[in-house]
């Protein structure tokens, strides 16, 4: 019987007896108009909110993009800017009431940029950056090659030779020091210990470059007088200004970070509380009130005569400020690491260090990565505030224009060009901090 079925229908036509091609799915079940329908006009509510937002959109641009598209570039002053306007659009009505200057940043592009920079010298801080660019691409990319690390270790001392200048054998002696801190730790650990070595490498090269670097300068280059022209501080402005100080504060309060963080769960009481006391202090205190010490009360503790550059002690306050900040945020991924991984590190016979370096700061940073780059970003956005000591950031050097008799009155087109600025840095941060975020997979899953 079930023989007679099955031949019925196989013999009937609408038993298919092949499967049929994959089809699209609807318009409207796939694609933008799902979206649109599904997080644009998914409920009447949603509709009218829609409706309303486009509308505010459409007010917003309709106001903003004729300022913007119909602004004057080829202008020498605010006067024969608005003389343009007129002439190019009639009377102060309609899109000609309103049109941007954008004179002012073509007239005053160098300013904004570099400063008081030598225009001769422009190309250094150019190369600078450049290498800047290059030296921290394999620290951000592994997928480059690891040589490249070695233009990494050199470009902190080769962009300060470019950058400032003088004698070549400053950035070499400096360099030395560190060389010389690297040695003690490698070699002087099995004669004096971990603790003590670790100690030793970081005072010596300290009484090594506030004792002999000077005076082995003056040697070196009285033998081999090899150098370029050296430009001051207080030449430095603008854009190079913000990105010095706050490319120095990134790079250096990371690591001087993740010491105070480990310094703070030490078992050893001086390292504890000291950690403890500096974290707590520098947290403390606004940065605009460490940046007024840099600049007047630091003095008072330099021997008499001695001439501390404001830009360097700038870059000291500003690092110091944001790694305590740094470490309490990498704190926070120590303390979110299970009991389990210390316990795993010390079973397979790895010391303090080597536990720190394989196995607990590596998952500490991966937690931690969303909070230091927003530090970060902070740091970066608060290098204007050197405006308040004296330093031309861009937004002094925005008073410094506004106040010239040419473009007095102009505001907007300068501050919109700065903060476009900053955002450009500061969603980059952003950006790769969520690359680096799904690249190592830090949420749980």
């Amino acid at each position: 019987m079930s023989e007679l079925h099955s031949e019925t229908a196989l013999d009937s036509a609408y038993v298919r007896t092949e499967m049929l091609p994959e089809q699209a799915p609807p318009i409207t079940a796939a694609g933008p108009v799902r979206w649109v329908r599904d997080n644009l006009f998914s409920s009447i509510a949603n509709a009218i909110m829609t409706i309303l937002s486009l509308y505010v959109i459409y007010v917003v641009l309709a106001a903003i993009l004729p300022w913007v598209v119909y602004g004057i570039w080829d202008a020498g002053s605010l006067s024969e800017c608005r003389e343009i306007r007129e002439a190019r659009y009639g009377p102060l009505d309609g899109h000609g009431g309103g049109v941007a200057c954008w004179a002012v940043l073509v007239d005053r592009w160098d300013q904004l940029m570099f400063g008081f920079y030598p225009p001769e010298l422009y190309w250094r801080p150019i190369l600078a950056f450049l290498l800047f660019l290059g030296g921290i691409a394999p620290v951000l990319y592994d997928k480059l090659p690891r040589k490249m690390l070695i233009l990494t270790a050199a470009m902190p001392f080769i962009c300060f030779w470019l950058l400032w200048g003088g004698s070549i054998w400053a950035p070499v002696l400096v360099a030395a020091g560190f060389g010389i801190g690297w040695a003690i730790i490698k070699f002087g650990t099995r004669f004096v210990g971990a603790m003590t070595a670790t100690i030793l490498a970081f005072i010596v090269p300290i009484l090594f470059w506030v004792l002999l670097v000077g005076p082995l300068i003056d040697a070196f280059h009285s033998v081999a007088p090899i150098g370029i022209e050296s430009v001051q501080s207080r030449e430095f402005g603008g854009f190079l200004l913000a990105f010095v100080i706050g490319a120095s504060g990134i790079i250096l309060s990371m690591p001087l970070g993740i010491v105070l963080a480990l310094g703070r769960q030490s078992d050893l009481f001086i390292i504890n509380k000291f950690s403890v006391i500096f974290i707590e202090v520098i947290r403390g205190v606004p940065l605009i009130v460490w940046l007024f010490t840099a600049q007047l009360l630091l003095g008072y503790f330099l021997p008499p005569g001695s001439n501390f550059d404001l830009m360097v002690r700038v870059i000291i306050m500003v690092t110091l400020f944001s790694s305590a900040y740094i470490a309490e945020v990498i704190r926070g991924g120590l303390a979110a690491l299970p009991r389990g991984q210390y316990e795993g590190a010390d079973s397979l016979g790895l010391n303090y260090w080597q536990s720190m370096q394989l196995i607990i700061l590596p998952q500490a940073l991966k937690i931690s990565i969303p909070g230091i780059v927003s530090s970060f970003i902070g740091l970066f956005k608060d290098t204007t505030l050197v405006v308040f000591i004296g330093l031309f950031d861009p937004i002094g050097f925005s008073n410094a224009i506004r106040a010239d008799t040419d473009w007095n009155g102009i505001y907007w087109e300068l501050f919109i060009f700065i903060g476009l600025c900053f955002f450009i840095c500061c969603f980059s941060m952003s950006r790769y901090s969520q690359y680096l975020e799904r690249k190592l997979a830090t949420g749980h899953r």
